[in-house]
């Protein structure tokens, strides 16, 4: 596998410390990889890794509503009606943009959804491969177990919508990681509904959360998810704290993009991490791209700029650059990512075409709070959201959402090398959502 060596120009004092991504599997690629990596550092892995037993807690605390019977309802027809006719909304006020024209968005109707009965849901039928949606719904497993069990556990508990009922709803959704922004305006969003309508039952009001929860995230009804991809050369930037995943996931995307014909290329510019370099290289090589790496503790900027000038000259399709992310050095970090931003600029300057922050969704609110620092430091395009199929507080995404109207652009569903994908918004909430009717 060519690397390309880029001349060192600064000497910080940082310590190097080998932090290959942690996530756990059987044999798996990712494990392969980190082993192979830490094999080629000549530091000591550092095994400081705090275990949260959290979710563990939550699921043994909830009983409610188990796994089996959340999946026992993922085929609900009024489920699928309801989800079916925001979407068709949604849509058609993205085909009227395009053609230059305002379509006003609205909520789904609580009213018009045809109440079927489950009898007449379709037979499953059984697939050889995972399909996107079933990726969608295998990785919010816990997150939709988790916020489905609080959910109707409250509804269950509650006989008439008063201010208690509210006041309790409120601190629910806060449990749930959605975040105090948006269980504040969804619970003043049904007070509101309960008063048009004159809800008497929580029950009356059940169908209006999930109408809610989908409106907060998706809110005008158009959003670019999708990378922005070019003709020639895209330019992709990741940043993100040590740890979340971020090494990784280029790792997938270069196999992705690979296997769909594009030419890609890797740069290693998080060069006070020896083992940052040396987990990207070992990617490469299983996947068969090219890697521009410089020496330890080389200016970032310049090792970008070698890797910018080799993809315009080998017509690279795809250049995925991984950064530092010492989050706890805001100062230089902000003047790092700058300063690439600015090489970046001099080869090609249009580019970065995506600033994507990679984010850990299993640390819940913790994720609000970097997407907030990093946003502060470096204009962001979209979110990359790691190890959502080992967490309960997927929830958080509706959070980022809202108090940043920073979009998700790419979801990791597990441990496997193809397990990333482009994030769809109708396929989260379906996974999210599915089990509340």
């Amino acid at each position: 596998m060519p690397e390309h060596q880029a001349d060192p120009s600064v000497d910080w004092k940082d310590e190097i410390v080998v932090e290959l991504d942690k996530e756990q599997a059987n044999h798996t690629v990712e494990e392969d990889i980190t082993e192979a990596a830490t094999s080629q550092s000549l530091e000591t892995l550092s095994a400081s890794e705090e275990t949260s037993s959290s979710e563990a807690v939550l699921e043994n605390q909830v009983e409610v509503l188990s796994t089996t019977e959340v999946a026992s309802q993922s085929n609900d027809p009024r489920f699928e009606s309801l989800m079916a006719d925001y979407y068709a909304k949604k849509a058609a006020v993205a085909e009227a943009a395009e053609r230059g024209e305002t379509l006003s968005f609205e909520a789904m109707s609580t009213r018009q959804v045809q109440e079927l009965s489950k009898e007449n849901a379709p037979a499953s039928t059984l697939e050889i491969e995972e399909t996107t949606e079933e990726k969608y719904n295998r990785s919010l497993k816990k997150t939709r177990t988790g916020f489905a069990a609080r959910l109707n556990e409250f509804f269950a508990n509650f006989r008439k919508v008063d201010e208690e009922f509210f006041e309790e709803l409120e601190e629910m959704l806060i449990m749930s990681d959605v975040g105090v922004t948006v269980a504040t305006q969804l619970t003043e969003d049904l007070r509101q509904e309960a008063r048009l309508e004159n809800a008497k039952k929580p029950e009356d009001l059940r169908q209006v959360v999930i109408e809610k929860l989908v409106d907060i995230y998706e809110k005008d009804g158009v959003y670019k998810e999708t990378i922005n991809f070019q003709d020639d050369l895209t330019v992709m930037l990741f940043v993100g704290v040590n740890g979340v995943g971020k090494t990784t996931s280029i790792g997938k995307l270069a196999y992705q993009y690979k296997n769909q014909g594009k030419k890609v290329m890797l740069v290693a510019a998080d060069t006070f991490r020896a083992g940052a370099v040396a987990q990207l290289v070992e990617w490469g090589r299983r996947v068969d791209v090219p890697v521009v790496t410089g020496p330890e503790k080389a200016d970032p900027a310049s090792v970008v700029f070698d890797g910018m000038e080799r993809a315009v000259a080998e017509g690279i399709d795809v250049l995925m650059i991984d950064t530092a992310g010492r989050l706890q050095n805001k100062d230089n970090l902000m003047k790092e990512l700058e300063k690439i931003g600015r090489i970046i600029k001099r080869v090609v300057p249009e580019a970065p075409h995506e600033t994507l922050l990679a984010l850990d969704a299993s640390t819940g609110q913790n994720a609000l709070s970097q997407a907030k620092e990093f946003s502060k430091i470096t204009p962001l395009t979209g979110l990359v959201l790691t190890k959502i199929d080992g967490t309960a507080k997927g929830g958080v995404v509706l959070a980022i959402r809202q108090e940043l109207d920073i979009p998700v652009k790419l979801i990791g569903f597990g441990e496997k090398i193809d397990d990333i994908g482009s994030f769809n918004s109708e396929n989260f909430m379906r996974g999210l959502l599915e089990g509340l009717l």
